[in-house]
């Protein structure tokens, strides 16, 4: 017996609902919540090791900033920072896993001590933007995640002038090398969103 389009329809229908309900019975346990808590930091530690040369700035480009937008649509607000947090943990505990050699608290203090810290609010941001956004569009998730990305920013540049008490040569040397870079990151991140929105159940993030 042959079965009409309605029905075929209404069968799909029917499994895609299962399916996300199921999915967000795992993911809204403690434990799966934990895990991707986890799982998106080391994401963040991958991200550090994939680095692609830019002029102007002896810092190479990273995927982090992309992994970190993803945290903050993926997990929300507080769970999404807390990866981040988790990321800088791991590496304050003598772990190898920042773009650049070297580990420990100390690590913190170098040029790049900014970003990180940035990592944190910028998840939260992301996180807690798009719980607010939810359904109005795509223009609005766009926005964040450049958001996101200036955040990030903000936060490295006020502690690289810090670090080489110049904010012209902190401009030169961690903003406008990147900025081509983490605009291609924010459209990968907007893409990557407007998919996974298109399968998420209503009850997570």
């Amino acid at each position: 017996m042959s079965q009409t389009p309605a029905n075929i329809s209404g069968s799909m229908n029917g499994h895609f609902g299962a399916t996300s309900a199921f999915a967000a019975r795992v993911l809204d346990r403690p434990a799966a919540r934990l895990a991707l808590v986890f799982g998106f930091a080391l994401l963040t530690w991958a991200g550090a090791k994939i680095s692609v040369p830019l002029p102007g700035t002896p810092v190479p480009g990273t995927l982090q900033t992309l992994v970190v937008l993803m945290a903050g649509a993926f997990l929300g607000a507080r769970a999404g920072a807390a990866s981040q947090a988790t990321y800088i943990i791991m590496g304050m505990a003598g772990l190898p896993v920042f773009a650049l050699p070297g580990a420990g608290p100390a690590y913190l203090l170098g040029p790049t001590g900014g970003y990180l810290v940035g990592f944190i609010v910028a998840a939260f941001a992301v996180g807690s933007l798009l719980t607010r956004w939810r359904g109005r569009g795509i223009v609005g998730p766009v926005l964040i995640f450049l958001l996101g990305a200036v955040t990030i920013h903000a936060c490295g540049l006020a502690w690289l002038s810090v670090v080489l008490a110049d904010a012209s040569a902190a401009l030169r040397a961690g903003l406008l090398p990147f900025i081509l870079f983490d605009l291609a990151k924010v459209v990968v991140a907007t893409g990557t969103y407007a998919g996974y929105l298109r399968w998420k159940p209503s009850t997570l993030p």
